[in-house]
């Protein structure tokens, strides 16, 4: 059973270090306003999985997964709220970009010295919605998982448990896989959090985290189930 549970181990890290859409909803939360926004959305991606996982083991994603038309609308939405995130991001990006790097600097200093007068830490600005719903939403309408735990968990399965209860076992583990890799990349991202503050850096993260949400978004409609 051990050996089953570490080769089970094995598959999920590499499957959840992988980049793709939760990654980005998180990097985009996280650069925008801040990490406790980030952690909060790692949050809601993790019991996304475990909204699968109980689906999973109810027999629900399975009629999903085998269902073409099911299939096709939760897939269009799950790309549609992808997409719809993309261009939320680019448009709160354009709206709070600064004019000149003249005014940024200006505002930078003004920061600085209003926090050197109160001793307060700057926050970063708040962005738009509910962080935890966000991430949750993101992975609920992620079909690909419904495809990934009727058809891959399984394998991975210990066969000395009961099929349930090792189903139950898997996805918890990928649940905390998930939030210790995401936690662990919105950490590494305060860390660098002085030079993402930087006007012209927050501008090409924000591009940048738009428009891989938006292919993100064009590559989940696209994808054949």
């Amino acid at each position: 059973m051990l050996t089953h549970l570490m080769a089970a181990v094995g598959v999920l890290g590499l499957l959840t270090i992988v980049p793709g859409p939760d990654m980005a909803v998180v990097t985009r939360r996280a650069v925008a306003a801040g990490p406790r926004d980030g952690l909060r959305t790692v949050g809601g991606i993790a019991c996304g999985l475990l909204v699968w996982g109980a689906l999973t083991v109810a027999g629900l994603a399975a009629v999903l997964a085998a269902s073409p038309t099911a299939y096709l609308v939760v897939k269009l939405v799950g790309a549609g709220y992808l997409v719809f995130l993309g261009v939320q991001a680019l448009r709160q990006n354009h709206h709070a970009a600064p004019t000149t790097d003249a005014a940024a600097a200006d505002a930078a200093t003004a920061v600085t010295n209003t926090t050197a007068d109160t001793g307060a830490r700057p926050r970063p600005r708040p962005a738009a919605g509910n962080p935890w719903r966000t991430g949750l939403i993101s992975n609920v309408l992620n079909p690909k998982i419904a495809v990934f735990y009727t058809g891959l968990l399984p394998t991975l399965a210990p066969p000395q448990l009961p099929a349930a209860w090792a189903m139950t076992l898997l996805v918890l583990l990928h649940a905390v896989l998930t939030l210790a890799w995401l936690s662990s990349y919105v950490l590494l991202l305060s860390k660098a959090g002085p030079v993402l503050q930087r006007p012209r850096v927050r501008r090409a993260l924000g591009r940048t985290t738009g428009v891989v949400l938006i292919g993100f978004g064009l590559a989940v409609a696209a994808a054949s189930g």
